[in-house]
């Protein structure tokens, strides 16, 4: 059975001169039940960033990948694309995980980092661009939950 996993909260942290991250205390406290299972981080196809996903969020999403029809081009395209650049990461024993040079030079991380957890997924953003992002994006927040979340019935009804 899978654990719900919401992960949340923006922390600053640094990469060691090895690609070495720690992931945050709340991170690796609400992650407990899966750490030992290992995580998997990639490329943001939409922007300059990468994603950590604990391995059973990965398999989940891989899954509805494997269902796309392999004899259309397109999709076989899609599949090599969206695998590019994805690794396994396990935490050490200090809590650490590894980031590929490969990946490092994608999201233009040189040492200071932030990681921003977006539900299932933790963003992981080279500080300055993170900060950037969100300074350039936050006045289409109104409009953003207005669309997508404002035609939402409440559970509750109300």
């Amino acid at each position: 059975m899978n654990e719900v996993i919401n992960l949340f909260g923006v922390y600053e942290s640094t990469v060691d001169a090895k690609g070495r991250v720690m992931l945050p205390a709340p991170y690796k406290k609400n992650l407990e039940k899966v750490l030992d299972d290992g995580f998997v981080i990639k490329q943001n196809i939409f922007r300059k960033s990468l994603e950590f996903f604990p391995l059973q969020t990965w398999n989940t999403l891989a899954q509805d990948v494997g269902k796309l029809n392999t004899f259309l081009k397109s999709n076989q395209e899609l599949i090599t694309l969206f695998y590019y650049g994805v690794r396994n990461v396990e935490l050490d024993s200090n809590g650490r995980f590894l980031i590929v040079k490969d990946h490092l030079l994608y999201a233009g991380i040189k040492k200071d980092i932030v990681l921003a957890g977006a539900n299932d997924r933790i963003e992981i953003w080279d500080k300055r661009a993170y900060h950037k992002f969100i300074k350039e994006h936050s006045a289409n927040l109104e409009q953003l939950v207005e669309e997508k979340l404002g035609g939402k019935i409440p559970s509750d009804g109300q």
